[in-house]
């Protein structure tokens, strides 16, 4: 009688789930792009191309990951809170548009709710704020972005500012060089006005949502106040980059104080932007995608990849498991 033999994770293919899930590891988690896999392979005496590699992550992608991503893409949709930011990536092999054009990597997470993060990566072809739209359709709270113009067609939730941007701004306003005895500068002002409500929000972190509601509008509040009456005082040259800076602030005013009507909200969206930094980090490394089907399978390992790390999970002990796909499965609990 013959021993059962375990079904094939691909169809003539004899790739193991194990020696994919290295793969992915070492590009998505280490950032190791495929050729120099290639090259690791081929000191263990072992002949794997990039090719095959690339072509293993996007059947894979399509066939276990590409359904959870889905699955997590609903549970997102039915959370209070988004944050929301995009990247370039350059795509060599897409239908009618040059190598050298920019297309986008969308970031969706969700916010500080306690409960479970999910982290999710949308491949598009442009920066178009369809694309936002069309990912959230159906979601109708709090969503986090910068001050990037497409998100305004998000026009059926509540949208949050980002006051780490808006201090960014006043930092590359501040002048390089002053003397020691110097008053203070208007953009150093605007941004020790940030800084006071980041070191108020520093001081409630540990709270309940619905005390730090409450303390923002006691504390914060009265700065708010004080710093549009600033911004109404003042004008700078337009086009100088305290000029940008104000046009910034008044531009973005609408969506700067949203994050007082729920404690669970952010006063910036830095969750969205450290979310999306090991994409850009490992885009350092492997500088572009071949195809836009390469590019759409990235995008579900990231999303995995991720999503697993902000739920403190180790990346490499469920890749190594013995069906990867489905420890992540189990392991999300969302």
């Amino acid at each position: 009688m013959n021993a059962p033999t375990p079904s094939s994770l691909m169809n003539h293919s004899l790739a193991s789930p194990s020696s994919v899930a290295n793969v992915m590891y070492q590009k998505y988690v280490n950032g190791m792009p495929l050729y120099r896999q290639e090259k690791d392979w081929e000191q263990l005496g072992i002949a794997l191309s990039r090719s095959t590699m690339a072509n293993w992550i996007i059947r894979c992608s399509e066939d276990y990951l590409k359904p959870l991503v889905s699955h997590l893409h609903k549970k997102l949709l039915e959370r209070d809170i988004v944050h929301c930011d995009e990247t370039v990536v350059q795509v060599l092999k897409e239908k009618d548009k040059a190598p050298q054009t920019k297309s986008y990597m969308w970031l969706y997470r969700t916010g500080n709710d306690d409960k479970p993060s999910i982290i999710l990566y949308d491949y598009q072809p442009s920066r178009n704020g369809d694309h936002a739209v069309e990912f959230l359709k159906g979601f109708k709270e709090y969503f986090h972005s910068d001050g990037y113009s497409g998100y305004n067609k998000l026009s059926d939730m509540i949208r949050c500012g980002c006051w780490a941007h808006l201090r960014r701004k006043f930092i590359e306003a501040i002048p390089s060089k002053s003397s020691q005895d110097a008053s203070l500068t208007l953009a150093e002002i605007g941004r020790n006005y940030c800084d006071q409500l980041f070191h108020i929000e520093d001081s409630l972190k540990n709270l309940t949502s619905e005390e730090r509601y409450s303390k923002r509008l006691e504390l914060e509040k009265p700065v708010l106040e004080a710093f549009w009456c600033w911004i109404n005082s003042i004008t700078a040259l337009k086009g100088s980059a305290l000029g940008k800076a104000l046009v910034y602030a008044n531009n973005q005013r609408p969506y700067m104080e949203n994050y007082l009507l729920d404690g669970r909200c952010s006063i910036s969206n830095n969750a969205a932007e450290n979310a999306i930094r090991p994409f850009t980090v490992g885009r350092k490394n492997w500088l572009f995608a071949d195809t836009s089907k390469g590019a759409s399978a990235s995008a579900a390992v990231y999303s995995i990849v991720e999503t697993a790390k902000g739920n403190g999970l180790n990346v490499y002990l469920l890749a190594i498991s013995s069906h990867v796909y489905a420890g992540y499965t189990v392991a999300v609990r969302t």
